[in-house]
């Protein structure tokens, strides 16, 4: 299975498929989709109304991730529950972390 990110000059690229309205916000390690796509499986309590859903899976992957809240945010997908967040800073460093999560 690939990786479910990608490496770019400015951070990373992660995919995710994302679950609204679930019981808690988590991240659920990765899964592969059914044409190859390795992503993310991440839960949130939101709902999927005006971007609400959205705000919810970044602030839950800066808090997973450590990092501020300000270097996540969604690059495309933003209706769709399959969704590429875009994670600005040490390519090397998020890679490490991203790796530690999943």
């Amino acid at each position: 299975m690939s990786e479910p990110y990608k490496v770019t000059s400015e951070g990373l690229l992660l995919s995710v498929r994302l679950t609204p309205k679930a019981a808690k916000d988590a991240l659920e390690g990765v899964e592969e989709l059914a044409d190859g796509r390795a992503v993310i499986k991440a839960r949130v309590r939101a709902v999927p109304e005006k971007g609400a859903a959205n705000k919810a899976l970044e602030n839950l992957v800066a808090k997973v991730l450590g990092v501020p809240k300000s270097a996540v945010s969604v690059a495309s997908g933003g209706t769709s529950r399959v969704k590429v967040l875009r994670l600005a800073g040490d390519p090397d460093e998020l890679t490490k972390k991203v790796q530690s999560v999943v």
